[in-house]
């Protein structure tokens, strides 16, 4: 620790155990609610959940700080309109010609195709670019550990999602590029998710899927 460089005192959140076990319980049968869905309602969002939401996944760690990431909120119709247009001239290409058999076959319970009106309907979109480095007086500077703090960002992204009560999809039609060039970033960022947000639809339906237990996902070493 230096003068250039000063530590605050930490002020922890502290729980007693059986508080402690009721939160983690909950939080787990909270978050195993959430499900991704392509059918969403148009009913607006106010841009301050959204904001709340975004500042939420901006307190992710990230290697030495650098936070790595833009996060891009959309609600303008045309660029949305564009988006559908150029993410599913990508998805059709995918569906058509770039993904095997044995992928194709994988995703038939999710019930999707390149088709994706949901970009269009939603009240919201949020683009994550990752940043590979920044520019400092014109001169590159390294981020570090640039995927996997911009991973653990989106997935607090999703989650702050679904705490506020509203949903969202994973999609990340390959390759991305169409994103740099609608949304005009600079040379310096690369399209990592994208993710619709907005109330379900009235009449959404999801897969009827199971999640790995306990014993599938976790090896424990006492």
């Amino acid at each position: 620790m230096s003068k250039e460089h000063p530590f605050i005192p930490y002020d922890p959140v502290r729980f007693d155990e059986s508080e402690l076990s009721r939160r983690a319980e909950e939080q787990y049968r909270f978050a195993n609610r959430r499900r991704s869905i392509r059918d969403f309602s148009e009913k607006d969002i106010p841009f301050e959940v959204i904001q709340n939401i975004v500042m939420t996944a901006g307190t992710a760690p990230s290697g030495a700080h650098r936070e790595p990431w833009t996060f891009c909120v959309i609600r303008s119709a045309d660029l949305k309109k564009r988006i559908r247009a150029a993410a599913e001239a990508e998805e059709y290409e995918s569906y058509s010609k770039r993904m095997s058999d044995q992928w194709l076959e994988d995703l038939k319970p999710m019930g999707t195709d390149w088709h994706k009106p949901f970009l269009e309907k939603v009240p919201w979109i949020i683009v994550v670019f990752k940043r590979a480095f920044e520019y400092d007086n014109g001169q590159k500077h390294q981020n570090y550990y640039v995927n996997e703090s911009v991973g653990i960002a989106c997935g607090m992204l999703i989650n702050a999602i679904h705490n506020a009560g509203l949903a969202t999809l994973t999609h990340t039609p390959s390759p991305m590029n169409f994103l740099t060039k609608i949304l005009e970033r600079p040379d310096n960022e690369r399209p990592y998710l994208l993710l619709p947000v907005g109330y379900p639809a009235g009449n959404v339906k999801v897969p009827d899927l199971q999640r790995k237990s306990f014993s599938e996902l976790a090896v424990v070493f006492d």
